[in-house]
């Protein structure tokens, strides 16, 4: 059953292997805590004390809420498919409540310190520098993510109509606007990365041997970059599609749209970006305090 379950998941909800993995390791710990195969468990013979026995046991190990969280909505994700699929009778996930996980607000850089990254163009012929001010400057003004990135070819931008194409989660397919400036950029990296290199890959971003990038590479890149301008804690692609996201909502774009542009499935995901930056909150002390001016 949990075979099938991870094939429902792979091949019916065109769920990415990382995710088909972490649901693949929930349920084999759930099955190791029975003491059971995976190929051998009885949902019948499984209820909501044993469930939450193996939530107890999970927290004394100091596992986060999140963590938690995620492993037991695994078991509910499970036990709907075994129900819709006639293999279960009764759901003994419905009596687990959740444990309440903290929301942080999203860290995001500062307009400044994007200005001072982007504007870094000392060499404009060294492949390197071009490559990666570009994937700075891509991740900023799109909010895409790094395996995003990663899959995009020369045939998804079009830079007459000022649009890129990107493949998403389960591989479903967007169409983001790029402005001008970001076209021109595009365009001066792949003639510089045409003469440079010999291509041996269809995708936009390359290393000098003519491969695509991949996944730690690119973290590097942005990390490295921004470190120069920022001393955020944490300086990754994510960050930058926070501070897409933060940046345009700060400047008054619909939250559907940006729903839309980030590749969310739903709305509350995009909602944590809706807080108040803090060069906002100063603004409003500084107007409405009376002992702030």
């Amino acid at each position: 059953m949990v075979n099938e379950f991870l094939q429902y998941l792979q091949y019916e909800k065109n769920y990415s292997f990382h995710t088909v993995l972490s649901y693949r390791t929930d349920l084999y710990q759930f099955c190791d805590f029975l003491v059971i195969k995976p190929q051998k468990i009885n949902p019948i013979n499984i209820n909501s004390q044993q469930i939450q026995q193996w939530s107890l046991l999970l927290m004394s190990t100091k596992i986060s809420a999140r963590s938690l969280s995620r492993k037991i909505s695994t078991l509910k994700s499970f036990w709907k498919f075994l129900l819709v699929r006639g293999l279960a009778t009764q759901d003994p996930t419905l009596k687990i409540i959740l444990p309440k996980t903290k929301k942080p607000i999203p860290a995001f850089f500062k307009e400044k310190e994007m200005d001072s990254a982007l504007d870094n163009k000392s060499n404009p012929n060294d492949f390197k520098t071009t490559r990666d001010l570009l994937i700075i400057s891509i991740f900023y003004q799109t909010g895409i993510r790094l395996a995003e990135l990663i899959s995009i070819e020369d045939k998804d931008i079009d830079l007459i109509n000022g649009n890129l194409r990107v493949t998403g989660k389960r591989n479903k397919q967007r169409i983001i606007p790029i402005s001008n400036s970001l076209c021109k950029e595009i365009s001066e990296y792949i003639e510089l990365r045409n003469n440079k290199l010999e291509i041996l890959s269809a995708n936009l971003f390359l290393r000098e041997n003519g491969q695509k990038l991949y996944p730690k590479l690119i973290y590097n890149i942005v990390h490295n970059t921004m470190s120069e301008v920022s001393s955020l804690h944490k300086r990754s692609p994510h960050v930058l599609r926070h501070t897409f996201a933060t940046s345009i909502l700060n400047g008054g774009a619909d939250i559907n749209a940006v729903k839309d542009l980030l590749g969310h499935s739903s709305l509350a995901a995009t909602q944590v970006y809706t807080h108040t930056s803090f060069e906002e909150l100063n603004n409003i002390y500084k107007h409405a305090h009376p002992r702030a001016k």
